[in-house]
């Protein structure tokens, strides 16, 4: 699947941006666009959506807006963006939470139905972060105390569903060992209680993470890739502690379903120049995201593998919402 979702983003960069500056003359876009990020600030997809906006707004021919609506993993921004008229106006990013909500809350849109899939934006490998008061310095020291002491280790997450709640339950099966979970509102405020130490641990998506890797204000313990990585290269990987255990996580764009063709494309055309933009690219690259700029049939099955996917370990947990 990789290797033809690149092959097409060539081919669609290629194409869109021929058709990029032909549409410009036309009438959209003619005024700020809003990009809703499902999410309070300071988390991965508010990060995406600050690192790509200016530049976005240069290729789009307009300002760009981020506007975080944070709540419920994410339903409550997506609700917002589903109901908003297909103007292109609206612009919506999505965290890999979008392909489980239906199986955990009575959301009021449709996963698939309600959107128009432009494309994802990227994944990120996550990494298993300790505070520095819970003193685990390794993964291995993290699972002998979870074994010692069953339930008694506790985990934030940006809200029930999301890749910081069931990653770590995958971890936990996988180890063999019993987690507490407690849910936050958003990324940012995870990460407050992880450095305040209010949660042992966090399996985070690795731009969220990595500058406290560098600063030493946390305990970046273990990477979620199968090999380490270039980026923090004496970082051991998780699955050296719990062989076959991998973790990663994703971001997209989407928009209200419904969006005249040309307008699509003139935002799918704008995303995908800024996206190969040396500037974004580096940088996003840098502090750990794979962009894959890919096209929105390719988006769109990540969704529904992951849909299908998650739901069968919801099930099988018994994971639910409060």
């Amino acid at each position: 699947m990789q290797r033809s979702i690149f092959t097409r983003s060539a081919i669609a960069l290629a194409l869109c941006a021929t058709g990029l500056g032909a549409f410009a003359q036309g009438n959209y876009p003619t005024k700020p666009i809003r990009l809703i990020v499902p999410f309070p600030p300071g988390g991965s997809v508010d990060y995406v959506a600050r690192t790509i906006s200016q530049k976005l707004a240069e290729n789009i021919g307009q300002s760009v807006v981020v506007d975080n609506k944070g709540g419920a993993s994410g339903t409550i921004g997506t609700y917002e963006a589903s109901r908003a008229a297909p103007d292109g106006y609206t612009l919506l990013l999505v965290f890999d939470s979008h392909a489980v909500n239906s199986s955990l809350y009575d959301i009021k849109y449709d996963t698939f139905k309600s959107f128009d899939y432009v494309s994802l934006i990227g994944t990120m490998p996550m990494a298993l972060v300790t505070s520095k008061k819970s003193g685990f310095t390794s993964a291995e020291a993290l699972i002998k105390a979870a074994k010692a002491h069953p339930g008694q280790i506790n985990y934030g997450s940006s809200g029930v569903g999301g890749s910081n709640h069931l990653q770590p339950v995958a971890f936990a099966r996988a180890a063999d060992v019993k987690l507490t979970h407690v849910p936050y509102r958003g990324g940012g405020p995870m990460l407050s209680a992880l450095l305040g130490g209010e949660v042992d641990m966090v399996i985070g998506s690795l731009p969220t993470v990595i500058n406290y890797a560098k600063s030493g204000q946390a305990n970046v313990v273990a990477i979620g890739t199968r090999e380490r990585i270039k980026q923090l290269p004496d970082l051991p990987t998780i699955d050296s502690a719990v062989p076959g255990y991998t973790a990663q996580s994703w971001v997209g764009m989407m928009a209200p379903a419904g969006l005249p063709k040309p307008v699509f494309q003139h935002v799918q055309a704008a995303l995908q120049k800024t996206l190969a933009d040396p500037a974004v690219k580096t940088k996003m690259e840098n502090d750990g995201f794979n962009i894959v700029n890919s096209s929105p049939a390719d988006f769109e099955g990540l969704v529904r593998s992951e849909s299908r996917r998650w739901a069968e370990i919801i099930k099988a947990e018994g994971i639910k919402v409060d």
